[in-house]
């Protein structure tokens, strides 16, 4: 993605800003974002080559130094960082199981606590709220059946 990144640099000085934008975003952020929810549950230094990697996006974009504090610049181009947008990227495929147009496979591993007929109103009977697998194992955590309800919860 720094290759993208260094020839881009090259056309910073021909094209607005507004076109600068959306080449960095078909170029960098959509390889950045492809299939970036099985990256949940890793640690800060794994994902961290991909925060820098945005990092300097966006001061591509904001013609920024690289002394510059990259949150405001973040906020103003309107990009989540990269464990927010795992974060993001999941609870959007949550909401779409939940409104059964998400993929078959992930409507058949995720359940919704629903009300039961007999039992007494609980709180979360009338919300959405996922079922949460329990497991025992920390690489148990990062499975979509395990993730998906714990985030949209």
């Amino acid at each position: 993605m720094f290759f993208h990144l260094r020839r881009l640099r090259r056309l910073r000085c021909v094209v607005t800003d507004e076109v600068m934008k959306q080449l960095v975003t078909s170029l960098v952020l959509s390889r950045l974002d492809y299939c970036n929810s099985v990256l949940f549950g890793l640690p800060a230094s794994t994902l961290a080559p991909l925060q820098r990697v945005q990092n300097v996006a966006a001061r591509l974009v904001l013609r920024l130094d690289h002394r510059a504090h990259i949150k405001p610049a973040l906020q103003r181009l309107h990009w989540l960082p990269v464990k927010a947008r795992i974060q993001f990227k999941i609870a959007t495929v949550m909401h779409a199981i939940l409104n059964q147009r998400g993929p078959a496979y992930l409507n058949n591993i995720v359940k919704f606590k629903t009300e039961e007929y007999g039992r007494r109103q609980l709180r979360y009977s009338t919300t959405n709220a996922a079922v949460v697998i329990r497991t025992r194992t920390q690489f148990g955590k990062c499975a979509f059946s395990v993730c998906g309800p714990s985030i949209w919860n």
